[in-house]
């Protein structure tokens, strides 16, 4: 039998929220044992770095060394990730030479697939040497550079957890939402669905100074205006089959400039749902559950608008699956560093649209092992 690593997962995502990290115990094809978990926040100042971040990428070719601020930027990020992962082991009282090896997703700045292009920043040589743990990071470079999406990367976690539910449907939605049909012969069907919390937050915080809408507050005081809705859900992306992924700023503010701060929260909420209702059309079979993790759950308007969006089929959330629902992709990491380690796959046909099932990431161990 395989042996089973512990193995710690990192995720920073598109919510720029901050740093969720969590144990597991897995061989990259089980999941043996659920470790512990801790989300770190980020401060107003590094959300705004990785803002000014995203910004300054988006006007980089892709060509040579990275602009001086995004490659400071790249060092206080892997930092705030060394610390997370001190603090969670702390928490589980191990040490690091306990766990086998870090999954590092870093911070996704740019994803233009397109252009075979795809940029998350965070150094795994840095977190290996600060916290003497092998890492395995940059897990999308591979998969669009043979032609991939580089996303989404979880759906083969998503399998995992699924067992015997099939047909099921998983939806993350954090800033961008995506979606991984698990089918009743394994089959494996997955793609970003549109946006998700990214423009509802952004909104928040140009109306209210707060970077999230807190409970839906904003939109629960504002209508839908279904006229913008129907205008936007005729964006390309939603009739376009999958494999597709999105850039966080491939939806922005401007969907929703002529309204009010009430009815845009509204609208932007509702686009959410939308979206990931239209998304049905692109399943071979309707999924007898659509089980909900990431960020967007949290929000009760959203999770209305997508209920009443789904009709009948059932909606439930991850904790109701017995799942960690704020975890899961950090989870995700953990079991993806220990597939890589394996060099079984990552990707495939119909997650990333790759040509092949592929492997990926980089490993990097470091240079000294603490003591016991």
């Amino acid at each position: 039998m395989t042996r089973v690593l512990k193995a710690i997962g990192l995720m920073s995502g598109t919510s720029m929220d901050g740093i969720d990290a969590a144990i597991l115990d897995t061989d990259g094809e089980r999941i043996a044992a659920f470790g512990p978990a801790r989300f770190e926040p980020y401060s107003p100042k590094m959300r705004a770095k990785l803002r000014a971040g995203v910004a300054h990428a988006a006007k980089w070719s892709g060509q040579g060394p990275l602009p001086p601020d995004i490659a400071t930027l790249e060092r206080e990020l892997t930092q705030a990730h060394a610390a997370a992962v001190n603090a969670l082991l702390a928490d589980a009282s191990l040490h690091p030479n306990e766990i086998d090896v870090v999954g590092f997703h870093g911070h996704a700045l740019v994803h233009r697939p397109d252009r075979r292009l795809t940029l998350q920043i965070g150094s795994g040589p840095v977190l290996a040497e600060s916290t003497g743990i092998a890492v395995v990071n940059d897990f999308r470079t591979a998969d669009v550079r043979a032609g991939g999406q580089g996303a989404p990367l979880v759906p083969i976690y998503h399998q995992a957890l699924a067992g015997e539910r099939a047909p099921v449907a998983v939806l993350n939605i954090g800033g961008v939402a995506n979606v991984t049909f698990v089918g009743r012969s394994g089959e494996l069907i997955a793609f970003d669905t549109g946006p998700g919390n990214a423009p509802i937050d952004d909104w928040a915080l140009k109306h209210t100074g707060q970077p999230v809408d807190t409970g839906g507050a904003l939109a629960t005081r504002g209508r839908v205006n279904e006229n913008v809705i129907a205008h936007l859900m005729r964006n390309p992306f939603f009739a376009a089959p999958p494999p597709k992924s999105l850039d966080r700023m491939d939806f922005t503010l401007e969907m929703a400039r002529n309204l009010s701060a009430e009815d845009g929260a509204a609208t932007l909420t509702a686009l959410t749902a939308r979206a990931i209702a239209q998304a049905r059309e692109h399943l071979p079979e309707a999924p007898q559950n659509w089980i909900v993790c990431g960020g967007g759950r949290h929000n009760p308007v959203l999770m209305r608008e997508l209920r009443a969006a789904l009709g009948p089929e059932k909606v439930t959330l991850a904790e109701d699956a017995g799942w960690r629902g704020d975890f899961v992709e950090a989870e995700a990491f953990a079991y993806l560093a220990a597939r890589a380690l394996r060099g079984l796959p990552i990707s495939f046909l119909k997650t990333t649209g790759v040509p092949r099932p592929m492997t990926g990431g980089s490993l990097v161990y470091p240079q000294w092992r603490p003591a016991t």
